[in-house]
């Protein structure tokens, strides 16, 4: 297994935000945005780690096991919370980590997280809806399909914060995946997919109430 190269600080602070950046996405982007800056200024324990995923798909399972070894479990062990997120693809990326390993978060911060790719969409489409939609195991093999399995019922009482911009070009399909969640964890700016909505998004995620 290889050591995920991550950017960011992980271990003084009570607790902990693991956000996995997009497609063609640097770990480095997140912090030149000013996400760990809107931590400081607010004087939040929290610590924050970005995750090199780069060339990685959904399916990467040695990417996943590595991050739950290499990050996550040691984060856990020393008894910080630990919330894991993502932008886009990495939005995707979270939940279908959690998807197949629950319980390893205490909350899930998605910016603008991908949907899914328009087969996997149509397949649920078909079906007349998510609710209506009974996975087959044909459906399961596709890692997109698993996410939309755990979004039938995600974890009851797992916080959530979810956003996008209401001109992000996945807007409609994103506005579908955060129904899921209960209507307090919903949220919407104005912007495209990419900084001009995620780092507003960033800033009301920050001042939610999660972390104090």
């Amino acid at each position: 297994m290889k050591a995920l190269r991550t950017v960011g600080t992980s271990g003084a602070a009570p607790q902990l935000l693991v956000m996995l950046p997009g497609v063609a996405m640097r770990p480095e982007e997140l912090f030149e945005a000013g996400f760990a800056d809107a931590i400081e200024r607010r004087g939040l324990a929290l610590d924050l780690l970005a995750v090199d995923l780069s060339g990685l798909g959904l399916d990467a399972v040695d990417t996943c096991d590595a991050l739950q070894h290499q990050v996550l479990t040691p984060a856990r062990e020393r008894g910080a919370r630990v919330w894991l997120g993502g932008i886009s693809l990495g939005g995707m990326v979270a939940m279908a980590h959690l998807a197949a390993r629950p319980g390893v978060a205490d909350g899930l911060c998605l910016l603008a997280p991908y949907p899914g790719s328009r087969p996997s969409v149509n397949v649920i489409e078909r079906a007349g809806g998510i609710d209506r939609w009974q996975p087959s195991a044909q459906d399961l093999q596709d890692p997109e399909l698993r996410v939309w399995q755990w979004l039938r019922q995600p974890p009851a009482g797992l916080p959530v914060f979810v956003g996008h911009g209401t001109e992000d070009r996945f807007a409609a399909r994103i506005a579908q995946l955060a129904e899921r969640f209960p209507a307090a964890s919903r949220h919407t700016v104005p912007g495209g997919h990419d900084w001009s909505a995620w780092r507003p998004l960033w800033a009301r995620f920050l001042d939610a109430g999660h972390f104090h």
